[in-house]
């Protein structure tokens, strides 16, 4: 007999739907739990070894990745679909995972329900999104900007819920802007700490410690240095020997020279020309980033940044062809084992602010994921300044757990700053209500009216899920909160009805109104999914 699953399959209703809505609860039901200050715990079994104990979650993003499969092929096409999703959030903004997953969750189980007796799925889609954007106009209404450095740490507590964690976030914050660079490593002692990092560092730093001056810090560096820049893989010494001769008759006291890779020879060039350190230096760093794409980008910001010209391999570039004023300045330079500081470049100022003006625009246009976090990480780089954060704790797995609550920090304060806040603990979307019921009254047709009144009793889900998490009734409170009126909400940790502004309890803006976009058009387009093909499955790794 011919096993089922060595052929395609297909799957038709009401099997699609039964099948997908099991496979979204699943995933929905397993990160509902951590959404609030008062969240419950996710226990994930690790395949191996097995005397390890269960890694112990409450980040709804990470819980979801850690989902690679879950039984039924139906209903992991469901698990997927959401899970996709989630990750994209948490990736993107670093938090809302949770929020998104209850609001995908609400309005797919009761549009599914209109649908499966008789309901117009395309028709229902359409309506979702007009819906959709009708929230998303409430929400910007309703938007306070941020410009303070006590609702900057307001919004960071809002996500970690760790005070000191908060107000940390909120100094590095206030005091490097918007696009602040903040590299967060594990700390040696139980407590978090920070430090400020002169000038723009980027990842990538020198070639052997045998060029490093400062042995205290373990580092190289250079003052008054000429730049040259290239991802090439330099071989001839000759080539270096004339790069040396150029720097120092311009006056240069040390030379950078970046590269992808260097011949021991080229090496023993450069360590040569810094036998009198007094009077130059020479330095062999490597080319920033990780592939081609994010090595260019980096390349293009330092030229802007030193006033130099980039040598790139893809276009056969040599050294032997470099004129002194392809190089590149600064008024110093420095690199340790990981990283290369540039501080002072001497580039054109017009042009390095109309160049941060453009990847201004590219970020806030651009919807390519990938692109839009390396042009975020780029404009880090060039105008907010560098801060590292060291994380400690009682153990490694406390360390990781901190380490994962102030990346979703970081992001929520960015988008908090990018977009401003609104009233968090799912007032916001409470208050956007009374808008969608005044639509679906007006309205003579049925699938708009039940679209409306599906999206209305979906922005109640975060508040139930919040309420539920921290130990209380939901329809009780969520009374009282309709009796108190728009802009309340409940404190959990006092149980009480506040106005959520003047209580300081806050969601980033940008975090939650990407939480509604990508929940719900997410979700109408789920309700239009009518069968399903089941290729054949193989051995293969794990998904990313």
């Amino acid at each position: 007999m011919t096993k089922h699953n060595h052929f395609e399959r297909v799957v038709f209703q009401p099997q699609t739907y039964q099948g997908m809505q099991r496979g979204i609860n699943a995933i929905a039901n397993a990160v509902r739990p951590t959404l609030g200050p008062l969240p419950r715990n996710v226990a994930i079994t690790k395949i191996k070894p097995h005397d390890q104990l269960p890694e112990m979650l409450d980040n709804a993003g990470l819980i979801a990745r850690r989902v690679q499969q879950i039984a039924g092929r139906d209903e992991d096409a469901g698990a997927m679909f959401i899970r996709q999703l989630l990750w994209r959030q948490h990736e993107n903004l670093g938090d809302g995972t949770a929020t998104t997953a209850v609001l995908f969750q609400a309005v797919y189980n009761e549009a599914i329900r209109f649908i499966v007796a008789g309901g117009n799925a395309m028709l229902i889609r359409h309506h979702l999104e007009t819906g959709m954007r009708l929230i998303l106009d409430q929400l910007n209404a309703l938007t306070i900007p941020v410009n303070d450095r006590a609702t900057i740490t307001q919004v960071a507590e809002s996500v970690c819920f760790d005070p000191e964690l908060s107000e940390i976030l909120g100094e590095i914050f206030d005091i490097m802007g918007t696009y602040a660079q903040v590299d967060i490593r594990s700390g040696r002692s139980r407590d978090i700490t920070r430090e400020y990092v002169g000038g723009t560092v980027f990842e990538g730093g020198f070639h052997t410690q045998l060029m490093v001056n400062d042995p205290e810090r373990v580092r190289a560096r250079l003052e008054n240095p000429a730049v040259f820049l290239s991802d090439l893989e330099i071989n001839n010494p000759e080539e270096l020997v004339s790069l040396v001769r150029q720097a120092l008759d311009a006056g240069h006291t040390g030379l950078v020279v970046m590269a992808r890779a260097f011949s021991d020879p080229c090496i023993g060039v450069l360590t040569s020309a810094s036998r009198n350190p007094q009077r130059f230096n020479a330095l062999a760093v490597k080319t920033p980033g990780t592939g081609l794409q994010e090595q260019t980008a980096f390349l293009e910001d330092l030229a802007v940044l030193t006033g130099g010209r980039t040598f790139l391999s893809i276009l056969a570039d040599s050294p032997k062809n470099v004129r002194l004023d392809d190089l590149g300045s600064a008024r110093k330079v420095w690199a340790d084992k990981e990283f290369l500081g540039v501080i002072g470049g001497q580039g054109d100022p017009i042009q390095i602010r109309q160049h941060v003006a453009a990847l201004k625009r590219r970020y806030e246009n651009i919807d390519d994921d990938d692109i839009r976090k390396l042009t975020l990480k780029r404009l880090g780089k060039l105008m907010g300044g560098s801060a590292s954060l060291f994380v400690g704790g009682l153990s490694e797995i406390d360390i990781n757990a901190k380490k994962e609550m102030a990346e979703a920090a970081i992001g929520a304060v960015r988008g908090a700053l990018l977009r401003g806040v609104l009233p968090g603990g799912g007032a916001a979307l409470l208050a956007c209500k009374p808008a969608l019921d005044e639509l679906a009254a007006q309205t003579t047709d049925l699938e708009e009216r039940v679209a409306y009144q599906v999206l209305s009793r979906a922005l109640e889900e975060p508040a139930r899920a919040i309420l539920a998490n921290a130990g209380y009734d939901p329809n009780v409170y969520l009374a009282r909160i309709a009796e108190a009126g728009p802009g309340f909400g409940i404190d959990v940790r006092a149980g009480e009805v506040v106005d959520m502004v003047q209580a300081g309890i806050f969601d980033s803006a940008g975090v939650l109104l990407e939480a509604v976009r990508g929940a719900v058009s997410s979700a109408a387009l789920a309700l239009t999914v009518d069968s399903l093909v089941h290729k054949p499955r193989q051995k293969i790794a794990n998904r990313p």
